[in-house]
């Protein structure tokens, strides 16, 4: 453990962590953790193992419980992975360390909830409580996490649209959201969202009007949230993913429901850049992502029947239209909005 003052540390110093029991790299402004591993979770059918991604929760009029997941490093429809601990949620937001994935807030069965839910990607079966809750009840909103931190982003309090960033050390349960700042403007639903392991970018949601403007903050430090840019095309309200590198924003609005990619780098400011184009038009769908490959999964379209189940996938480190993955499957199959995703390989980690 260095005891250098932070001005003096060499960027690219690496430490042991004594608490943590993990090797770190400094920056330039903190400590990261190196990931040690890559995830090996695939089943005996895929074609590779690999990643797995998670899709929680939807409706389609009538709301669902179910837990899906994909193998992110091949190809096919989701399988069964559990369900949730309430009767139904929608609009929840996700995040996940390398072994754990928590979903926040959302609407139940009894109204919008504060609850948070927990699942270990190792395994699969139902969701269980993770013990503590958000500083508020809210829904339609989204999440962005590193190994360490789970950040919970905007949302909706009754009719309202809120500014509120809340955050959760993922390892540990039974603790309540504390309050990590402000987005500069609020968001009523679909915030988009994605990280590196010392960025989180968030923002270009709806106000209810559509807004088109990013913010970032330093996951491992509370109250800053700056301005990052414009989104590419006016577009806003889809879903975001990540590697280390890039963030890739899918679906949303452009005014209207749209099937737009577009992309940033996290590390630097500024406008967002034109990827490609999913092969459906989308919102209130869900993104998660490997290192390599950035995965669009259901939504609410603009013609009937109004759902999709459909999932694309991008390579992240190029650019152009992404291809067809499989589909989301489950009680609720043929109508998947307001899903939330994640994964156990995604850019924080």
């Amino acid at each position: 453990m260095s005891n250098l003052p932070s001005g003096e540390i060499p960027r690219g110093a690496i430490r042991f962590n004594t608490d943590s029991n993990k090797p770190e790299l400094w920056d330039g402004s903190q400590w990261a953790e190196f990931q040690l591993s890559t995830p090996n979770l695939g089943r005996g059918v895929d074609t590779q193992p690999g990643a797995r991604g998670i899709w929680v929760g939807g409706n389609n009029g009538a709301s669902y419980n179910d837990i899906v997941y994909v193998n992110i490093s091949s190809t096919g429809d989701a399988v069964d992975f559990g369900d949730t601990t309430a009767g139904s949620l929608l609009g929840t937001g996700a995040a996940a360390s390398s072994t754990r994935a928590l979903f926040g807030g959302g609407q139940t069965p009894s109204g919008e909830t504060q609850n948070i839910d927990t699942i270990t990607f190792a395994s699969t079966g139902n969701a269980t409580n993770f013990g503590g809750a958000l500083t508020t009840q809210r829904e339609f909103l989204s999440a962005l996490s590193n190994s360490t931190r789970a950040i919970f982003v905007a949302g909706r309090t009754g009719a309202s649209a809120t500014t509120d960033v809340d955050y959760v050390t993922i390892a540990s349960t039974g603790v309540n959201a504390q309050d990590f700042g402000d987005l500069t403007t609020a968001l009523i639903y679909y915030p988009m969202t994605c990280a590196s392991p010392t960025r989180g970018l968030l923002g270009a949601g709806v106000t209810p009007a559509i807004s088109t403007s990013m913010e970032f903050l330093t996951i491992a430090t509370t109250g800053t949230i700056q301005d990052f840019g414009e989104t590419a095309s006016g577009h806003s309200g889809g879903q975001g993913c990540s590697n280390a590198v890039r963030g890739v924003f899918g679906g949303g609005y452009n005014p209207g429901i749209c099937n737009l990619i577009t992309y940033v780098t996290i590390s630097t400011t500024g406008n967002g850049t034109d990827f490609g184009d999913l092969q459906f038009s989308s919102r209130a769908l869900g993104a998660c992502a490997s290192s390599t490959r950035g995965l669009w999964g259901g939504g609410a379209t603009p013609s009937s029947p109004n759902n999709t189940n459909s999932i694309n996938y991008v390579n992240i480190s190029t650019q152009g239209d992404a291809v067809d993955f499989g589909d989301l499957t489950g009680s609720n199959s043929g109508a998947m909005r307001n899903k939330a995703a994640c994964s156990n390989a995604h850019g924080g980690l």
